[in-house]
């Protein structure tokens, strides 16, 4: 008889919780119990309701559900995969470019990704949010940068704060002249729906400030009714969503599966904004792809969906440089040398010649 998941009523936090729950076996308790004392691990309702468990390899399980493959470093694999560290000039603040920063109030998430590139910074034994202190002396810095025109909230994930707490930080924000865009990276309309209150969505506006929101997801059917209308709710209050996804082995990485959600986020009035490499996290080779597959996915995708629908797929390059569009490459040098002529590859993998002769 096939096993069907028992939807929980609080989350799931514990290797026992998720058997219990027909998410993992008995006999992976053992081998999960060691990736649980090293990564966090929380699966929402709304999660494991859509988690299929007759299917040992389905995509929203790859997404959530610890394995022990996760023990496995490889050695090009950082504790600090994008370099967050090397541009943290005070707790909270990561400003890699000049007119931008990173503010991360919170260490804690809805649900725990298991290819997270912050996975060694969040879960069993850190802390959960900058103190008062530390938050003050991130915003005299915000104030004292006249440059940075716009602010990242991520962490963790912000929307994890109160109603009362988001409407004050971003009060907070938008009393900055030059700080002109506040910008909310956030799992939880996917996650946790539930928690995307009309106070939420109200919180993250301020007459001072244009806020945007980027939501995280990864495959179509995470955007599920609930998800869907948790996203209306910000967009209908004029706040303009965009996405990210990451490309993931076993997960989204084929064209139909890209297709689909891509379509699903333009019919949910959210602009596909990033695709991201999977960075080089400990523990995350078995859901990494190679470059060359992402380019050859993008490629398809350009022919076969809108405008509309496309991201910029998108490498962190290791070790703090900056992020990168890493292709696919359609333009390169003609054979005869000629600066003037170029060869172009089109989305059908065919060659031609511009200008034409």
């Amino acid at each position: 008889m096939d096993a069907a998941v028992v939807k929980p009523a609080t989350t799931l936090r514990q290797p026992a919780e998720l058997a219990a729950h027909n998410l993992v076996s008995q006999d992976a308790l053992p081998g999960l119990g060691a990736v649980a004392k090293r990564y966090a691990i929380a699966i929402t309702p709304a999660v494991a309701e859509l988690i299929d468990p007759n299917d040992p390899n389905d995509p929203i399980a790859r997404q959530y559900v610890p394995s022990p493959q996760e023990l496995q470093s490889e050695t090009i694999e950082r504790v600090d995969p994008i370099g967050d560290r090397a541009h943290s000039p005070v707790e909270g603040i990561v400003h890699r470019y000049p007119d931008r920063v990173l503010l991360k109030l919170v260490h804690v998430c809805a649900v725990y990704c298991r290819f997270c590139f912050r996975r060694e910074m969040v879960g069993p034994g850190k802390e959960t949010a900058l103190s008062d202190a530390a938050y003050t002396k991130a915003i005299d810095y915000i104030r004292t940068h006249p440059e940075i025109w716009e602010v990242i909230l991520t962490g963790g994930d912000p929307l994890m704060l109160s109603a009362r707490r988001l409407k004050e930080i971003t009060a907070d924000l938008a009393a900055i002249p030059h700080v002109r865009i506040v910008r909310f990276h956030t799992r939880v309309p996917i996650a946790d729906p539930e928690r995307v209150t009309d106070e939420v969505a109200d919180a993250l506006r301020h007459p001072d400030v244009t806020t945007w929101v980027a939501v995280h997801a990864n495959h179509p059917r995470e955007l599920t009714p609930a998800a869907r209308a948790a996203c209306a709710r910000l967009i209908d209050r004029g706040i303009p969503l965009v996405s990210q996804s990451v490309l993931l082995r076993g997960v989204n990485d084929t064209v139909e599966t890209l297709t689909a959600l891509m379509r699903a986020f333009v019919e949910c009035r959210i602009k596909p904004y990033y695709l991201h490499h999977g960075d080089l996290a400990p523990g995350t080779a078995h859901l990494r792809t190679s470059l060359e597959e992402g380019e050859a996915l993008m490629r398809k995708l350009r022919g076969y969906v809108s405008g509309l629908c496309q991201p910029d797929y998108v490498l962190d390059i290791p070790g703090g440089f900056g992020k990168i569009p890493v292709g696919p490459v359609y333009l390169s040098p003609d054979h005869d040398g000629s600066a003037q002529r170029r060869r172009l590859l089109d989305y059908c993998g065919e060659v031609h010649v511009y200008p034409p002769e």
